[in-house]
């Protein structure tokens, strides 16, 4: 993968990683990312989630924190295959609630897995490349404009917020990596984002926990921004909870 022979690791850009970590009756999911550090640990027995436990090491607002209970509340009690159907996402981090989703489709693994989302900043004309490895494998390589698709060919044309039917045509170990690069396309658009222009939540759409109306009057922007791809460090490096 390269752009007029520069690699896609070396061009600046977004970048996140999760982490699954499965064990017996429990498994713990992480994400990070240039806004967010976060990791959701599922404690199930009998395919039921007994416990959910929830941490924010980084978030975007101080409302955030609020959202650990609730994703406790939405999951807990809840069949593990019945999570997928929970639909309370916007209630709900969005990020935690992912990570529940993950872990849940995970618990009954063995091994770990990393997922790491790369999304180069846009060139003069728009353009970024985005790509997913899965433990080292790059199973996906896309090419955006904006929010539209332009590579790979089949979904050439589509908005990101319009990709769903065509993930779902996807063969089914392709499905969970798609939905997973296409968020982290949305989410990298913030780099380009002037922060004075994304520090009132009430400008937002009532799409989360914070962004909800009677909650976004009060949330205020906080929390340390990074730049992993001019940074020595990578996602979930341990020294970068603080």
């Amino acid at each position: 993968m390269s752009a007029g022979g520069v690699t896609l690791d070396a061009l600046p850009g977004f970048r996140r990683r999760f982490r699954i970590t499965p064990a017996v009756h429990r498994v713990c999911c992480e994400v990070e990312d240039d806004f967010h550090c976060m990791e959701v640990t599922l404690h199930h027995a009998g395919g039921v989630a007994t416990r959910v436990e929830a941490l924010m090491h980084r978030a975007p607002w101080t409302t955030c924190p609020g959202a650990q209970q609730k994703v406790q509340e939405t999951f807990t009690g809840v069949r593990l295959d019945e999570f997928v159907r929970r639909g309370e996402k916007k209630e709900n981090c969005t990020h935690l609630y992912d990570l529940a989703l993950l872990a849940a489709g995970h618990a009954q693994e063995e091994r770990v897995q990393q997922y790491d989302i790369l999304v180069s900043d846009p060139d003069e004309s728009g353009v970024s490349q985005a790509a997913l490895r899965l433990n080292d494998v790059t199973l996906l390589h896309w090419i955006v404009q904006g929010f539209v698709m332009v590579e790979p060919s089949e979904a050439a044309g589509i908005r990101l917020d319009r990709l769903n039917d065509w993930i779902a045509g996807l063969d089914a170990p392709l499905q969970e990596p798609a939905r997973l690069l296409r968020w982290a396309i949305m989410i990298a658009h913030g780099r380009s984002i002037p922060m004075e222009e994304q520090s009132d939540a009430t400008r937002m759409p009532p799409n989360c926990y914070t962004f909800q109306p009677h909650r976004a009057v009060n949330a205020l922007r906080v929390g340390l921004i990074r730049d992993f791809s001019n940074d020595e460090s990578q996602p979930l490096d341990n020294n970068n909870y603080h």
